[in-house]
């Protein structure tokens, strides 16, 4: 209840300064450290310096004010250097001025033991010690006060609840950025919040939009980093700061005279946080530089330590630099990464260069990377596929910076060779085509020539080339990976040739002699125990066997790698396999069992993500929707393929002639039936969705009969009772609708994630966006808007 102050009280200022710039973005930080605050007397804002925690803390104390009765003082230590000043600092703050011998703090808990009030303490770090026994002292004696502190560490105080303030959103994407695709992002929204204080009229259009996108994420959306960009906008154009980060330390100076002289610099504010850091910690921070992405904990103790830093003492400076806000954390699954902002790990790179450990660090860091990309292609034939392809997409940065420091240095050629092969699932099942076959092509223009790790690179790249659809560039590798294979003798690099090589012929539309190529490369597979290979020369073995006519040897082939892949719980193959089933299905006119198999295919995508076999499943249902005289879904399921078609950067034109003219005559079909001029049979692309929201969208219940329900034109659903309104239609998704009710019933990010069987941040994804469809500020809104028939007023 809010209530007048007493006369002594000092003015109702949230600090020194009143902040006069407006408030940009952190809506849903507001409202999770708002309701943080409901539930203890004590929440710290952690986070690394100039992400914005005592710009959140002074917004956060100005709207919760009302709910106290004596509103809230600020307690301001950025400027207190010695520890034993503390109790004076807060006294001054608080407006104790009592010039009695009796101790400040007895003082300061005399004035507070009857007050209801909320006490913001910011800047706390560098003190620690000092303020936890203050905190600790306000909260024993003064039952009516809660405390609201700020800092790069916890304190560690009984009762405190630790609240990480994120840096603003960034967007995902550093080109193909359009002007509107950026007003959603809160880095965005500032940066030009505060270069229109410089450069009044300063819009983001469609030519700076990728200039803008791109200084976002290098800043790592942390908002001083961001208003000091801003400041040299007045000088620099978007796209002329961008190609200057790279001096950042030097370039982001000129901040606010008014500000502490930590904040008036990007340097300034992170030699403040290496002065708080002890030798020990000082040393992991410069060794963990070396990581680009986000690592693991055995990275970190297998890279970083040596006899000055033993492995077992990682995981506690890990910690410290986490409580002090140099590093973070993503909490998503089970085995925690850990990541710097990109300042923080530039700053590391000097250090590092200091020590003169540079060079050892990289080579320690590039040596595990092989280790680790070498075993999870061991592991490849297994239960754990959908984990390892996991691992290598969380690991990618880092795989990526290993890779291109070896295609550079002439003595580490043949570990990059190493690594690309090694990384062979993840260029194709990880859905980084471009990306593996760019590095693939560095390394032949620079690998020696008949060496066996170029043998090796040639059928790596050859199968990357026919994926994209380079049948002729794919030709030109076999043809000199044969030739190294025959020369060698090397009877492991003739099969692989003969099975890419089977591969092309069958794209060529040679069914017959792709069939003859498979049977030779399958034998030298299983003789030499190449179990993944051997399943996947199979299933595309089956796929040339259905377009030679061939269609019960087909489904034979496809049943024998089912069996092989239940045995050892395989499912990448497995799922490949399940689709060539339905493609045979399709062309005997089975339709339901055709669709069956398409969905036992897709529904494996929803742990791996493949885009290859996603597409080719959509395309497979799409059709056999069409055959089923359902036009509207046909549709839909071909945009929902070409949505993954045009992300995968290929066409189904890539997999051959005889399924392009599949695809061909099925789209023909629809637009025969339906009419080209009316929209309801035309391909909807989907370019909103994620990867698991085109496959949810196309995995359908079935009913009890084993018949596909039908779906009824969407104009028909609108008007139909009892399930919807009539006037109201939801806009979420299936998915959205079921994580939105899991949302109502109380459940966490997490907790959706363990239920659902997904990713954490898929979850993060899905619920973002079902506020931005509602409307709506809060999760407690969703409820509102589930449990109503509208949507809540903001």
């Amino acid at each position: 209840m809010e209530s007048a102050l007493p006369e002594s009280a000092p003015p109702r200022t949230p600090g020194p300064t009143r902040s006069v710039t407006t408030f940009v973005g952190r809506r849903r930080e507001i409202d999770e450290a708002r309701s943080c605050l409901q539930r203890t007397r004590l929440l710290t804002i952690l986070g690394p310096g100039g992400v914005g925690k005592t710009r959140v803390a002074e917004e956060l104390a100005v709207r919760t004010s009302r709910a106290f009765r004596d509103s809230f003082r600020w307690i301001d230590l950025a400027v207190v250097r010695d520890p034993e000043s503390v109790p004076s600092a807060a006294a001054a703050a608080l407006g104790v001025t009592d010039q009695s011998t009796r101790p400040v703090m007895d003082k300061i808990i005399d004035r507070l033991r009857d007050q209801h009030m909320l006490i913001v303490v910011d800047n706390c770090e560098h003190l620690i010690a000092t303020v936890a026994d203050f905190v600790a002292a306000v909260l024993g004696d003064a039952p009516e006060v809660r405390i609201l502190a700020t800092s790069r560490e916890p304190l560690v105080v009984a009762g405190e609840m630790e609240y990480v303030l994120p840096p603003l959103t960034t967007p995902d994407g550093s080109t193909g950025n359009r002007a509107a695709d950026l007003e959603r992002f809160e880095a965005v929204g500032l940066l030009v919040e505060r270069a229109r204080q410089v450069v009044p009229g300063f819009e983001v259009t469609d030519d700076n939009a990728d200039a803008v996108a791109q200084l976002c994420i290098a800043l790592d959306g942390v908002p001083l980093a961001l208003e000091l960009a801003a400041t040299r906008l007045r000088s620099l154009s978007p796209a002329q700061l961008v190609d200057r980060l790279d001096r950042r330390f030097a370039l982001l100076t000129g901040g606010s005279r008014v500000a502490v002289p930590r904040q008036q610099t990007l340097r300034a504010l992170i030699d403040w946080s290496y002065e708080l850091c002890s030798d020990a910690e000082r040393t992991l921070w410069a060794r963990l530089s070396v990581f680009t992405g986000s690592f693991d904990l055995e990275a970190a103790e297998t890279v970083c330590a040596d006899d000055d830093l033993p492995s077992e003492q990682v995981i506690d400076l890990l910690d410290r630099l986490i409580a002090k806000s140099l590093v973070g954390v993503d909490r998503s699954s089970s085995v925690l990464r850990y990541s710097q902002l990109v300042t923080v790990r530039e700053y590391g790179h000097e250090l590092l260069d200091a020590r003169g450990e540079r060079e050892q660090l990289y080579r320690r860091h590039c040596e595990h990377y092989l280790d680790r990309a070498r075993r999870c292609a061991e592991s490849w034939y297994g239960p754990r596929q959908s984990a390892l392809l996991s691992s290598m997409r969380a690991d990618h940065a880092d795989f990526m910076a290993a890779l291109d420091r070896s295609i550079r240095d002439d003595d580490e050629l043949a570990t990059g060779a190493a690594l690309a092969v090694a990384l062979r699932y993840h260029w194709i099942a990880g859905g980084y085509l471009s990306t593996g076959r760019a590095r693939l092509e560095r390394l032949l223009q620079r690998l020696p020539r008949s060496s066996s790790e170029r043998g090796n690179v040639l059928w790596v790249t050859a199968w990357t080339a026919l994926i994209q659809g380079d049948r002729d560039g794919a030709a030109v590798h076999l043809d000199e990976c044969r030739s190294i294979a025959d020369e060698s003798g090397d009877v492991r690099l003739r099969a692989h040739c003969d099975h890419w090589s089977a591969l092309h012929a069958l794209f060529c539309g040679a069914t017959a002699e792709a069939i003859d190529l498979y049977l030779r490369a399958a034998r030298v597979h299983r003789a030499h125990g190449d179990h993944a290979a051997h399943l996947t020369c199979l299933f595309q073995l089956a796929m040339a066997q259905t377009y030679d006519g061939r269609l019960d040897d087909a489904l034979e082939t496809c049943a024998r790698v089912v069996e092989m892949a239940d045995q050892h719980g395989e499912r990448w193959n497995k799922a490949y396999a399940l689709w060539v089933s339905g493609l045979a299905h399709f062309h005997l006119g089975r339709l339901d069992s055709a669709v069956g198999a398409a969905n036992g295919a897709l529904a494996v995508q929803r742990d791996f993500e493949d885009k290859i076999c996603t597409a080719l499943s959509l395309e497979l249902l799409a059709w056999s929707a069409g055959a089923e005289d359902d036009p509207e879904k046909a549709a839909r399921l071909f945009g929902a393929a070409r949505t993954v078609w045009q992300r995968l950067g290929t066409t189904i034109a890539a997999f051959g002639p005889h399924i392009e003219q599949d695809s061909i005559a099925a789209e023909r079909r629809l637009r025969d039936k339906v009419g080209e001029t009316e929209t309801g049979g035309s391909p909807h692309p989907q370019s909103g969705m994620t990867i698991v929201d085109l496959v949810e969208s196309a995995l359908e219940p079935r009913e009890s009969s084993g018949r596909r329900a039908s779906r009824a034109p969407a104009s028909e659903r609108r008007h139909r009772g009892g399930g919807e309104s009539a006037s109201r239609t939801s806009p979420l998704t299936k998915r959205e609708q079921e994580i939105a009710g899991l949302v109502a019933g109380g459940l966490s990010n997490r907790a959706i994630a363990d239920r659902l069987v997904i990713s954490r941040r898929t979850v993060d994804g899905h619920v973002e966006r079902i506020l931005d469809k509602l409307g709506v500020h809060s999760r407690t809104q969703v409820v509102s808007w589930l449990h109503g028939h509208e949507t809540p007023r903001v």
